[in-house]
């Protein structure tokens, strides 16, 4: 009577309802979603503010930025490399606004697989997981083994490692195995399991560490510099040695020295405030990361001439040619503490992913059972551990590495989409399980009802516009005794209709305007004409879809949509169009070997999907209703109980 059921009616379900099963959605989780499921214990909520800004700062600032300054401005940006740094700090910033929204939305674990389950469909979610689980895995072992050699440069050399820690090479298998890199994931994974809360504390903790490395690297580089005259400002090459080209590279290359804000949205669930300290920490984190990079890439180009820095070693040595060489402790120690405190924002995530696939059915129950003493998915985060410790252990992953960058990508480049798809087409229907059909039923009825006996003129218009049972309406007696009231709530139906449908064609032809054009801008192999004509259609479906997503409202249900009272990601359609394209071009200048090997991985998790998740998936018989309705149909659902 007008509601959907998702199940296998009629003789020609095969390929219809495959394709259904990629685009059915999931709700947000509510009060009575949470309720229902009795059968899982709750992630504990002990995070503030301050433990998301620790675990946004810790998962982000990772070694990388002690070496990332000596290539980044050798080859790119030149004394420019701070304006580098702000400017992939901005565009992260731009996927930063979209996170901070949905998260305090959708506040629940699985962060941008959560998102783009609810709001693109299960299919494009299931995509969006699998390459999560490939980027924290692979993520947390290559961090894993960057760590001995830092270790060994504490104890006096790269060979000056306890026998048992050391490296050593296996000659029947001819891989050099890191005995140290394991038991630090054991270690990691160990605290992990113990609870959130003190897990993060460690986090803080070490985080706090690197950071007053880096604030000596600031303060003491800063005291040389003055000293010295900032040498490495006064070159005839001037301040953009490369142009600004050179400048917007060395933006790209250090954009990826931002990932790991996103891993504060997989602990929402897990947040006291989650719609106040959500955004406020992946702002606080973000932001603190874009300062301190940019003032340590500030002193460090000045203190030594860009074309004269170490690639290997560049703030080690800059201190070191002003007579500094004690710094090198300072500055290894801050190595060594930004890549435990990253090994451990790597890891704890990725149990949050499983427990979120497996709730929705799409994995095993295993993965989402959560202790019930710790209040963490124990099993899940040990499997993980298993994994991380035994690639960090035995294989060399930082040909691997690029694969990390794949998935963060997909994560941000959906979850814009999200916040494009929440602002101008909500879903309106909303799944529920198959036990609510007598009360479903019992609503379909009684909307019914009031259309056959016309009881009020506002009757008449919530009917026609909330319960989509046209067979069931009789049109031609309103019509006939309610005229203007009927055709102003068909005119009101069809706008309504007309504009969500144009919204989804924009949305649409924005994806395949920025594919496009970053395609063509990219690949300098072909032809100028062919070139130049898909840059020019890329960025006019670019300018027409965000013209018409401009001129045209957004849907009234986002206020209602999710968890309200959070925060609200400014400049829609602009911003999240432009995090699109950031995002899509950095995907399509990864290599074409690094997407070999992830398209292995995808197709792995595409047979994985098609033969468990899509049959197990707790929508499989989930009944679409209209949202407006949801909370009525619980309501019937309650009173029908004690007469049962």
């Amino acid at each position: 009577m007008g509601f959907v059921a998702e199940s296998n009616q009629g003789a020609n379900g095969g390929a219809k309802l495959g394709f259904k099963s990629l685009v059915r959605r999931k709700r947000v989780d509510s009060i009575h979603s949470r309720s229902s499921d009795s059968g899982h214990h709750q992630l504990a909520k002990e995070l503030s503010i301050l433990h998301l800004i620790a675990i946004g700062v810790g998962s982000t600032i990772g070694a990388g930025v002690y070496i990332l300054v000596g290539t980044v401005a050798r080859e790119h940006s030149g004394p420019a490399l701070a304006f580098s740094f702000l400017i992939a700090g901005i565009a992260a910033a731009l996927s930063a606004f979209c996170y901070a929204e949905l998260a305090s939305r959708c506040p629940s674990a699985g962060s941008a697989y959560h998102y783009s389950y609810i709001c693109v469909g299960e299919g494009l979610a299931w995509i969006i997981g699998w390459a999560l689980i490939l980027e924290y895995t692979i993520g947390g072992s290559a961090v894993a083994r960057g760590i001995s050699p830092n270790l060994a440069l504490l104890f006096g050399g790269p060979d000056s490692l306890p026998p048992f820690l050391a490296r050593y090479t296996v000659p029947a298998l001819g891989i050099v195995v890191d005995p140290c890199a394991a038991i630090l994931v054991f270690v990691v994974t160990a605290l992990l399991c113990v609870g959130i809360k003190e897990s993060t504390f460690v986090q803080s903790v070490v985080t706090i560490a690197n950071i007053f490395a880096m604030i000596f690297v600031i303060l003491a580089g800063g005291y040389l510099g003055f000293k010295s005259g900032w040498s490495g400002y006064k070159l005839s090459s001037g301040y953009f040695p490369y142009g600004v080209d050179g400048m917007l590279a060395g933006a790209s290359t250090v954009f990826f020295s931002y990932i790991g804000f996103d891993s504060v949205a997989s602990t929402a669930e897990e947040v006291k405030n989650p719609q106040r300290d959500l955004p406020l920490g992946i702002g606080a984190a973000l932001s603190i990361c874009c300062m301190l990079y940019m003032l340590v890439s500030a002193v460090i180009v000045g203190l030594v001439p860009y074309y004269a820095m170490d690639p290997d070693t560049p703030i080690s040595s800059a201190f070191a040619s002003h007579g500094i060489q004690w710094a090198a402790y300072i500055i290894t120690i801050g190595a060594v503490t930004a890549l435990c405190s990253t090994l451990m924002g790597s890891l704890l995530p990725q149990p949050r992913i499983l427990m979120a696939m497996a709730r929705d059915g799409l994995l095993p129950s295993f993965f989402s059972e959560v202790n019930p003493r710790t209040q963490v998915p124990v099993k899940s985060t040990i499997l993980t551990g298993l994994i991380a410790a035994t690639l960090a252990f035995s294989m060399d992953v930082e040909q691997l590495a690029g694969m990390v960058s794949v998935g963060t990508l997909l994560a941000f480049t959906m979850v814009a989409i999200s916040v494009l798809i929440l602002r101008y087409v909500p879903p309106d229907e909303v799944p529920l399980p198959p036990s609510f059909q007598d009360a479903i039923d019992l609503v379909s009825l009684r909307y019914s009802n009031i259309i056959s006996t016309h009881e009020t003129d506002v009757e008449v218009m919530t009917c026609q516009s909330g319960v989509s049972g046209e067979k069931n309406t009789p049109k031609g007696e309103i019509s006939a005794n309610y005229p203007l009231i009927a055709k102003v709530a068909a005119q009101a139906i069809f706008s309504e209709k007309k504009r969500r449908k144009i919204a989804g064609w924009m949305i649409m032809l924005n994806c395949v305007g920025a594919l496009t054009l970053t395609y063509s801008a990219s690949n300098i192999g072909l032809p100028s004409y062919f070139r130049l004509t898909l840059c020019g259609i890329g960025g006019l479906l670019l300018l027409f879809s965000l013209a018409v997503l401009t001129s045209i409202e957004q849907d009234d249900a986002r206020h209602n949509f999710g968890h309200t009272g959070g925060f609200i990601c400014p400049w829609v359609p602009l911003l999240p169009i432009l995090s699109i394209l950031i995002n899509t071009y950095l995907l399509l200048n990864l290599g074409a070997d690094t997407w070999m090997r992830v398209s292995v991985w995808l197709v792995i998790g595409v047979f994985v999907y098609v033969f468990y998740g899509r049959t197990h998936s707790s929508l499989q018989h989930a009944v679409y209703v209209p949202a407006s309705h949801v909370d009525e149909i619980y309501q019937s659902s309650a009173e029908s109980l004690p007469s049962e």
